[in-house]
C-alpha cells in the first residue's frame, strides 16, 4: 500500500551476494561470548577515555553528512545459554547510505556490540570507498566511528558491512530474552524494544527517529519456533547448522521507517487469526493463554478499530498485516512497532472469568492507542524525541475515540477528564514542570529522551489537542489531520506543520478564531503549566493567573508569553445553552456572566479546556447548593470537575480548605462513577498527609457516613452477586466496597473476611467477583496476617493469567505487619519472584501502604545502586518510583531526608528520575507549608462537617 523500492543493478547484485554467504558468515560467528570479550580485534577497535570535546564522536547527535537508505540484517538468537551460562546473539548487517557532505568519518550508533570482524565499505556508485584508518568505540556517545583515509563524495551511495555479537539479556532493551515457564519447563523468547535508542543494541545503525530506511530483515531460529517481524514471512526454509537443523526466515522489505519501529522476534507462541478486507490480523501469545481464549477479544476490537482509524484519517492501513502478541517481560506498557505490536500480558489478553472490568477498558485503549500510531508516529514521525508529545499526546487523545467505536455503550469519551486532564493537572502545576515542547538542545542523551516519556508528553498532550479540537470542531480538526498525514506520509516533521494544515483547514471552513491556530496553540505548548480562570459573577470580570500548586516558588523556566494564554472558555449561565467566549488577557469583562438572584455560572462545560475554573464566593454557595439540592442540573462531568478545581484550588491557598471539602457532601445521596471517584482521589491527598495524625480517626468516621448510602444502593442493586449494567456502575461498585470496607463498615468487612476465608478453605474455587477482587484480596490481606499473606503469594506464584497475578501482586502490598512487607520488599530483588517489569511498581504499592511507606523509603536507599543500575537509566517507569516513595512527605525532617539522599546518591545518578526528584522536592515542600496551615481547620471540619 505504500511507496515501491526501487533497488540499483549494483545494489541487487551485492544483495545476492550478501544472502549466499549470510548462512555461512552467521554460523562461522563464535558461540561463546567471554570469549569473544577478550578477542574482539584487538589493536583495531579502541575504547578513548578522552576529555569530552567538540569532535563529533563527543556529541549526542548524529552529523547529517550520511543519509541511510536501506538495511539488510540478519540475526541468530540462542534461546539456550552457552557454555558459561549466557544467551547471545550473532549478526551481521549491511547499510546503503547516501553521503550528503563530503566527510572523511562514518559514525553510526553501536551500543554492546563486540564486532566479530573488521568492518567492511563498498562504493556503489563511479568511484570506489575509501580506505578504512581505523575504528574507534565511544561507549559514553554509543557510537562506532570509523575514520577514513580519504572522503566520501557527495552524492554518492556505499554501503557499510559490520559481523557483530551481543547478549540477548533480561534487561528489557534492545534484543532482549523473556522467559516464562509452562508445563514446568522453562521457555525462552527473543524479543525487542528498540524505543527510544535501543535498535543500537541489536546491530549498527543510524538510530535517530528522521534517519528513516528500509529494512531487510532474515532470523535464524530453531524450527520449532517462530519468528516474526515487521514485514510479512517471504520466504522460509530449514537449513543445516553445524550438524543442528534451524530455520531461516526472510521477511519482505520493510516501509520506509525508523529505527525505533523495528521489532523481532522469535518464540514457540501461538496465534488466532482473522481477515479483514484482506488485511491479515493476527494475536500472538503463550499456548496456554491462546488456548484459554485469551487473545480472543483483542482479535474481537482490533478490526473495528482499525476500520475507524482508516476512516478517521481518510489513508488505508498502510501494511498487509497486523500483529499484536503479549510478552511475559515488557517495560512499558506496549509499543506501536509498526505492524507487529508488542504487549504487556496484561494490555492485551483477557479471561471472561478472571479478567475485570477495569482489565478490559485497559486493553482496548491500549489496543487502540497503538493501532493510532501506526499512521500518526509511524507513517508521519517526528523529527526528533523533543516533540515526542505530538506522537504520544495524540494517540493517547484518539484512544478514547477507538475504544468508543468498539465499546459504544461504554461512554468511555468523557473518561479521559479523570484518567488525563485532571490527573496531569497535579504535574503541571509545579513549578518544575515543563513545556510539551523542549528544545532540542535540551533532549540530547538517552536518559534525556526518556524523561520525555511523562505524563506531560502523553496526558498533557491529549488535553491540549482534545481542545484545539473542540474549538476548531472536530470535522475541521480531521480535516487539517488528514491533509497533513497524506503531505507527510513516510517522512518527518515538526508540530508547526500540523499547525499548518489545520489553519488551511480552517481557512477553507470559514470558521473564525480570534488568533492564528499557531498563535493560540504556541501558548499551550511553548509554556508549562495552565492558568486558573477566575469568574466574578458579581462584575462579570474575568481574569487568568498562572496556577501554581505553591504560589510562593517561581517557575523554573522563563516565558516568552509571561504564563499568559489565549483561553476558550466554555460556559452556560444556570440551565442556559452553551456560550464561548475567549480570554485573550490577563483580564476581561463580560456582562453575559453577571448574575442576579438564584442565578449561577459554570464554566469549562465537559471540561474540554485545559485549566481551572474559580469563581467568586456567591457563585461557588450557589453551585454548592445546587449540588445538595439538583445535582442533575449539573452535568455528570462538571459534578466531577467543580470537586477537583475546588480541592486544587484550596491546595493553592486560592480558596478555603473548608470550600473544598464542602463538595463532597452531596455524595451521601450521588451514584455515577465521576463524581465519587473526582472526590475518592482528592481525599486520598488527605490520608497522606493525615494518616498518621489526630485527622485520621474523624475523617474515617465521615467518609464511611458518606460511602455508607452508596454502598447500601449496590447491595440493593446486585447483592454482591450481580455484575451493574453500566461499564462506570461497575467501577463505583468496587468504589463502595473498597472505600466502606476501608472505614471499617461492619457489612462490608465481613461479606470480605467470608469470601476470602471460603476461597482459602477451597484454593480451586474462587467465590470473588472479578471486578471486586482488587478490593476483596487487599482489605482481606489488610485485615489478616501470615497466614492470609501467604495463601496470597501462593496464589499469585500459580496464576497464569497476568490479570489475575497482577491483581494478587498489589495486593500482597496491603500487609499491616511490618516483617511481611520487608520480606516483600526483598523479593522485588529476586526476579525469580517479582518480575524486572514489576519491581519498581510493587516497591510503589508497598510505599503506598502507610505502614509499609517508611520501609519501602528505607529499601530504596539502602539499594539504591542496585535499584539504579538495574531499572533505571533511561527506563521510563522509573519516575514513578522516586515519587512513589515520597509521595506522603510532609515534615521538614522528611523534607531534609529527601534532600540528602539527592546530594548522598548524586555520584550515583537518578537517570530518568532526576526531574523526578526536583519535582518530589517541591511537592513536599508545598505539603509542608499546606499541612501547617489546614490541619487543625482540616479537624474541625471532619468532626463537624457543614
Amino acid at each position: 500500500m505504500g511507496k515501491g523500492f526501487y533497488i540499483s543493478k549494483t545494489f541487487g547484485i551485492v544483495g545476492i551476494v550478501l544472502a549466499a554467504g549470510a548462512l555461512a558468515t552467521i554460523t562461522a560467528l563464535p558461540v561463546v561470548y567471554s570469549q569473544e570479550k577478550s578477542k574482539n580485534n584487538e589493536g583495531k577497535f579502541t575504547d578513548p577515555t578522552m576529555a569530552p570535546s567538540n569532535e563529533p564522536w563527543d556529541q549526542w547527535r548524529l552529523p547529517q553528512t550520511l543519509s541511510p537508505q536501506t538495511y539488510n540484517v540478519t540475526l541468530w538468537p540462542r534461546l539456550q545459554p552457552d557454555a558459561t551460562g549466557l544467551y547471545i546473539f550473532t549478526g551481521l548487517s549491511s547499510v546503503v547510505f547516501r553521503c550528503v557532505e563530503k566527510t572523511n568519518l562514518i559514525l553510526i550508533h553501536s551500543n554492546k556490540l563486540n564486532m566479530t570482524k573488521h568492518p567492511t565499505l563498498l562504493g556503489l556508485g563511479s568511484k570506489p570507498a575509501p580506505t578504512i584508518e581505523s575504528i574507534v568505540m565511544h561507549t559514553k556517545t554509543q557510537y562506532m566511528a570509523i575514520h577514513l583515509k580519504e572522503e566520501l563524495t557527495a552524492g554518492e551511495s556505499y554501503e557499510l558491512y559490520t559481523e557483530f555479537l551481543g547478549e540477548l539479556s533480561d534487561d528489557l532493551g534492545g534484543f532482549y530474552r523473556s522467559e516464562y515457564y509452562e508445563n514446568g519447563v522453562k521457555k525462552v523468547v527473543a524479543t525487542t524494544q528498540m524505543q527510544a535508542t535501543d535498535a543500537r543494541k541489536a546491530f549498527p545503525c543510524f538510530d535517530e527517529p528522521a534517519m528513516k530506511a528500509i529494512f531487510h530483515i532474515t532470523l535464524y531460529h530453531d524450527p520449532a519456533t517462530v519468528a516474526l517481524s515487521n514485514s510479512v514471512v517471504k520466504d522460509e526454509v530449514n537449513v543445516t547448522v553445524d550438524d543442528t537443523l534451524v530455520t531461516r526466515t526472510t521477511f519482505a522489505p520493510t516501509e520506509v521507517m525508523s529505527t525505533y519501529l523495528l521489532a523481532f522476534i522469535v518464540s514457540d507462541f501461538v496465534f488466532i487469526e482473522q481477515n479483514m478486507d484482506n488485511l491479515q490480523i493476527r494475536i500472538f501469545a503463550r499456548q496456554e493463554a491462546i488456548n484459554a481464549g485469551q487473545g480472543e477479544y483483542a482479535l474481537s476490537v482490533t478490526g473495528p478499530i482499525l476500520k475507524l482509524f482508516e476512516k478517521y484519517y481518510n489513508v488505508p492501513y498502510p501494511l498487509p498485516k497486523s500483529d499484536q502478541i503479549a510478552l511475559p517481560d515488557f517495560n512499558t506498557g506496549a509499543m506501536e512497532n509498526w505492524g507487529l505490536i508488542t504487549y504487556r500480558e496484561t494490555a492485551l489478553l483477557y479471561d471472561e472469568e478472571i479478567s475485570s472490568n477495569e482489565n478490559k477498558e485497559r486493553i482496548i485503549t491500549v489496543i487502540s492507542h497503538e493501532l493510532a500510531h501506526q499512521w500518526f508516529g509511524n507513517l508521519v514521525t517526528v523529527r526528533w524525541w523533543n516533540d515526542l508529545w505530538l506522537n504520544e499526546g495524540f494517540a493517547t487523545y484518539v484512544e478514547y475515540l477507538g475504544a468508543d467505536e468498539a465499546e459504544p455503550d461504554w461512554n468511555i469519551k468523557d473518561l479521559i477528564v479523570l484518567n488525563d486532564v485532571h490527573k496531569v493537572f497535579a504535574i503541571d502545576a509545579l513549578a518544575s514542570s515543563h513545556p510539551l515542547l523542549s528544545k532540542e538542545e535540551e533532549i540530547q542523551r538517552p536518559e534525556q529522551i526518556s524523561e520525555m516519556f511523562d505524563m506531560i508528553s502523553y496526558s498533557k498532550g491529549a488535553s491540549v489537542l482534545r481542545m484545539l479540537s473542540d474549538f476548531l470542531t472536530e470535522k475541521v480538526f480531521t480535516q487539517g489531520l488528514q491533509t497533513y498525514l497524506d503531505h507527510f506520509k513516510f517522512s518527518n516533521t515538526v508540530y508547526t506543520d500540523l499547525w499548518e494544515h489545520l489553519q488551511k483547514a480552517v481557512d477553507s471552513s470559514g470558521t473564525t478564531l480570534p488568533r492564528s491556530v499557531q498563535a493560540i496553540m504556541d501558548r499551550w505548548v511553548l509554556q508549562m503549566g495552565f492558568p486558573v480562570v477566575t469568574i466574578n459573577t458579581a462584575t462579570g470580570q474575568i481574569t487568568q493567573e498562572h496556577f501554581l500548586l505553591d504560589p510562593d516558588t517561581k517557575p523554573d523556566r522563563p516565558s516568552e508569553f509571561n504564563y499568559e494564554w489565549f483561553v476558550p472558555i466554555s460556559w452556560t449561565k444556570k440551565e442556559t445553552e452553551q456560550n464561548i467566549h475567549w480570554l485573550l488577557q490577563k483580564t476581561d469583562l463580560s456582562d453575559q456572566m453577571k448574575t442576579s438572584g438564584d442565578e449561577w455560572v459554570l464554566a469549562n462545560i465537559n471540561v474540554t479546556g485545559y485549566y481551572r475554573v474559580n469563581y467568586d464566593n456567591e457563585n461557588w454557595q450557589r453551585l454548592l447548593t445546587v449540588l445538595k439540592t439538583s445535582r442533575q442540573s449539573i452535568p455528570v462531568i462538571n459534578r466531577e470537575q467543580i470537586i477537583d478545581d475546588a480541592f486544587n484550588l484550596a491546595k493553592a491557598g486560592i480558596i478555603e480548605t473548608t470550600l473544598a471539602l464542602r463538595t463532597t457532601l452531596f455524595l451521601d445521596s450521588e451514584t455515577e462513577y465521576m463524581p465519587w471517584e473526582s472526590a475518592l482521589d482528592n481525599l486520598d491527598y488527605f490520608y497522606l498527609m493525615f494518616d498518621r495524625t489526630e485527622v485520621y480517626g474523624p475523617m474515617q468516621k465521615y467518609i464511611g457516613n458518606q460511602v455508607k448510602y452508596l454502598f447500601e444502593y449496590f447491595t440493593t442493586l446486585t447483592n454482591w452477586e450481580d455484575v451493574p449494567p453500566g461499564h462506570t456502575d461497575q467501577y463505583n461498585q468496587v468504589n463502595a466496597l473498597r472505600v466502606a470496607c476501608s472505614t471499617g463498615l461492619e457489612a462490608c468487612t465481613t461479606l470480605v473476611k467470608t469470601w476470602f476465608q471460603q476461597w482459602m478453605e477451597n484454593p480451586n474455587v474462587n467465590p470473588i467477583k472479578a471486578n471486586l477482587r482488587s478490593a476483596v484480596y487487599c482489605s482481606a490481606i489488610a485485615a489478616g496476617g501470615e497466614k492470609e499473606w501467604n495463601f496470597a503469594w501462593e496464589m499469585f506464584e500459580k496464576a497464569t493469567v497476568a490479570s489475575e497475578k497482577d491483581k494478587l501482586r498489589a495486593a500482597l502490598a496491603c500487609a499491616t505487619e511490618p516483617w511481611l512487607l520487608n520480606r516483600y520488599l526483598k523479593y522485588t530483588l529476586d526476579p525469580e519472584k517479582i518480575r524486572k517489569q514489576d519491581a519498581t511498581s510493587t516497591i510503589v504499592s508497598i510505599a503506598s501502604n502507610v505502614v509499609g511507606q517508611p520501609l519501602a523509603w528505607d529499601f530504596v536507599r539502602a539499594n539504591w545502586e542496585y535499584i539504579f543500575n538495574e531499572y533505571g537509566g533511561k527506563s521510563y517507569i522509573f519516575p514513578n518510583l522516586i515519587s512513589g516513595v515520597t509521595n506522603r512527605f510532609s515534615t521538614p525532617f522528611e523534607l531534609e531526608q529527601l534532600i540528602q539522599f539527592r546530594d548522598d546518591y548524586a555520584h550515583i545518578g537518578f537517570g530518568s528520575g532526576t526531574l523526578a526528584i526536583q519535582q518530589s522536592i517541591e511537592r513536599t515542600t508545598a505539603n509542608i507549608k499546606w499541612v501547617e496551615k489546614n490541619q487543625q481547620a482540616v479537624l474541625e471540619w471532619f468532626r463537624n462537617p457543614s
